[in-house]
């Protein structure tokens, strides 16, 4: 009989998050699998065309039973993300109430908001089964910095719902190493966490360059962001060192591709605009992920950053994982855990978050570098990748949790 996989995350396909592609390997490996999940709306903030509280609440994608709880749409301002992140729980509760679905185990996946491991909690806690969390974001920490609340009545209750989710988890995964210091201050014993870090798709591969209609072949060189576009990734350094660099070396016929959607997207829009930089700059708007390597492939370097404060240093963001399986060269405005792998796997180039200066000095000296040396840092980024991201190799080390039970 199928060993069978709660799964609990707010958002899920079509919805573009890594977990989509885990449930489907465990599809592959012979678990049975149900998701709880939202009505599809992130990025944009409201309901995918085609989903509503009337339609596709019920659904199966690559094996997977889907099951969609109703919940307020993001919108586009405090009030309506607030909304969203309550009306889940609340629908949770209820879901929990009443179902009569029966599993081994819940794997929780943890992005922002933690408040959606509650109905995971609870429903192991009724059944007495294994509950598995997989933290992706630190809490409170992350409401402080992407809300700016500073209340410690706030932040304090906070802590006291992410000390209970702790508690009441057989099991904490964490997607960095800080993250498992993090929890562990917080009295979570350091034998119940365990980094587990996370992979790219399968389809994320260097491919060959062909030519492609949304990104132009004739600038000298060729630099991609793809992926959120929100406060948190901190893009707004980008167009300021992309000014200083055509102050610095007028020449250099350099094109950033931003490649996505989000709350930012029109403010980051603007600030290109108002620095005149309207020709080296290329918005393309949100695609399937997997187009993602073929505009990775006609790009010669990508491109992150993260805003400048201490939990970010703490984080690896999930594209690090996707540009360095595509062997691209990273430029990364970030520092800790980011800038540790660039720097060990030679795959790129960083700078600290904030240090517009130095990414425009940083962006203008691998623009110069020559085509095989490019090729080069790509080639140390898919080694690394594969000897400390590889999927096979971490869905095998969750087996045997599950294989435990």
């Amino acid at each position: 009989m199928k060993k069978h996989i709660l799964v609990i995350s707010q958002y899920f396909y079509p919805e573009q998050f890594r977990i989509n592609d885990i449930c489907t390997e465990w599809v592959k490996r012979g678990y049975k699998v149900t998701v709880i999940t939202g009505i599809p709306n992130y990025p944009q903030g409201k309901y995918y065309e085609g989903y509503g509280l009337l339609k596709k609440r019920e659904e199966i994608y690559n094996g997977i039973n889907i099951i969609r709880l109703p919940l307020v749409p993001r919108g586009n301002n405090s009030l309506m993300l607030a909304l969203n992140y309550f009306s889940f729980v609340v629908s949770g509760f209820l879901w929990n109430k009443l179902t009569k679905i029966k599993a081994d185990y819940v794997f929780i996946f943890e992005v922002s908001p933690m408040t959606q491991a509650l109905p995971g909690v609870w429903y192991a806690k009724k059944r007495n089964i294994p509950s598995y969390l997989y933290v992706q974001d630190l809490w409170p920490e992350n409401v402080e910095i992407i809300t700016g609340i500073k209340n410690k009545y706030i932040l304090g209750n906070i802590g006291k719902m992410v000390d209970y989710i702790y508690a009441h988890s057989t099991k904490i995964f964490t997607t960095s190493k800080s993250f498992v210091n993090s929890i562990h201050d917080r009295g979570v014993p350091n034998e119940k966490i365990e980094y587990w870090p996370q992979y790219a798709e399968d389809f994320y591969i260097p491919l060959d360059r062909e030519t492609i209609p949304e990104i132009s072949e004739n600038k000298a060189f060729n630099v991609i962001f793809a992926g959120n576009i929100g406060n948190a990734q901190g893009l707004e350094i980008l167009p300021k060192a992309a000014s200083i660099i055509k102050k610095k070396k007028p020449s250099s016929n350099i094109q950033f591709n931003i490649v996505g959607d989000g709350r930012y997207k029109g403010e980051l829009i603007k600030l290109v605009a108002s620095l005149g930089l309207d020709e080296s700059f290329n918005f393309i708007p949100k695609q399937p992920a997997t187009r993602i390597p073929e505009l990775m492939a006609v790009n010669d370097a990508a491109y992150l950053s993260l805003t400048d404060n201490i939990l970010f240093t703490k984080t690896i963001p999930a594209k690090l994982q996707s540009y360095m399986a595509c062997g691209i060269p990273t430029i990364a405005s970030a520092a800790g855990e980011t800038e540790k792998i660039i720097s060990i796997a030679n795959a790129g180039v960083c700078c600290p978050p904030g240090d517009i200066e130095n990414l425009a000095d940083l962006i203008i000296e691998i623009s110069t570098k020559s085509k095989v040396e490019l090729e080069q840092i790509g080639l140390n980024a898919r080694s690394y990748y594969d000897e400390n991201f590889s999927k096979e190799k971490l869905l095998d080390r969750m087996d045997t949790y599950f294989e435990k039970v």
